[in-house]
């Protein structure tokens, strides 16, 4: 029997909009399928706000879309935000983020690289985590050309592009070389023994259930997910040493189904010295402010979470 959903437990702007809870058919093949054909046909991002958009390929087969606000880098290099879109690893494309990329490029006068990466499970892990690396060493082989101060680029997600971010800023620690100024984490998708719990499957989650969630860790994880032998690069949660790197802003509603893990997350980077910024929004399900961004509460909390992003980069 599926979990039901207690609506009151919904912050009051969003119980209109959330009523209903819609969590996306992730875990036959077919249902896939029809979410990914949906989201290809989604209208490509226009120039708006004084942004240009340019569609670039990245060495790997994949592409991104760059968004350059008018007049950046006249004076001096600018900083610049990698983005990486949400999906549970399984589903969603670079372009279901075009308006929030145009939004912050224009807003903060920085250039956003949003990637399009291969999903599981026709592509599982590393493949995903590689295709975002690639689009961090493109960006910053064109950074001299498109006046990017290498710097000052931050890498940022939602849900599991959040979880792709964190990934991507541990394995540029360890590698070394140029490291990312800050990490921008919205819902972030972080822990596979999350999944792994059946004991949440009977908790009524709005969005994204863990029935969806195991489904989303299965695919790109395999029969590994949940035991002992899953990479920490896979699951930037299990990584057992945090010291060293860059500010994290997390932010997460307490009633989705990542807050605990998020919340954990941020309280282990804060032990190890890492500075932290951890956004709470009661009553707010998962990735609200892509469905509810006109909600007062979600202007709030975006507009935070900008406002920390842009002291980092110093824009």
């Amino acid at each position: 029997m599926a979990a039901r959903f207690d609506s009151s437990l919904l912050h009051p702007e969003l119980r209109t909009k959330f009523a209903r809870s819609n969590n996306p058919p992730v875990v036959h093949r077919w249902q896939r399928a029809l979410l990914r054909g949906g989201m290809r046909l989604m209208p490509g991002a226009k120039p708006a706000r004084g942004v240009t958009v340019e569609r670039v390929a990245i060495p790997g087969g994949q592409v991104a879309n760059v968004f350059t606000p008018s007049g950046f880098g006249a004076d001096a290099p600018g900083p610049a935000l990698l983005w990486i879109h949400g999906g549970g690893l399984v589903i969603g494309s670079m372009a279901q983020d075009d308006a929030r990329c145009l939004d912050v490029a224009a807003e903060l006068g920085i250039v956003v690289v949003s990637v399009e990466y291969r999903l599981a499970p026709e592509h599982p892990y590393p493949a995903p985590l590689d295709d975002c690396d690639a689009a961090w060493a493109w960006l910053h082989s064109v950074a001299a050309a498109r006046r990017i101060d290498s710097s000052r680029v931050a890498i940022g997600g939602q849900s599991a592009g959040g979880g792709l971010a964190a990934a991507l800023v541990q394995r540029i620690h360890d590698r070394g070389g140029v490291q990312p100024v800050a990490q921008w984490l919205f819902c972030p998708m972080l822990d596979d023994r999350t999944a792994a719990d059946r004991s949440l499957d009977a908790v009524g989650h709005f969005i994204w259930n863990n029935r969806s969630n195991r489904a989303g860790w299965g695919a790109y994880l395999g029969s590994a997910m949940g035991g002992a032998d899953v990479p920490a690069e896979a699951a930037p949660a299990r990584r057992t040493d945090l010291t060293g790197l860059p500010p994290a802003w997390i932010g997460a509603g307490d009633i989705e189904l990542f807050f605990a893990e998020d919340r954990d997350y941020a309280e282990r980077l804060a032990a190890a010295g890492v500075e932290v910024e951890w956004a709470v929004v009661p009553g707010a399900p998962h990735g609200f402010e892509s469905m509810a961004g006109d909600t007062a509460v979600a202007r709030t909390y975006v507009a935070g979470a900008r406002r920390w992003l842009a002291s980092q980069l110093g824009s």
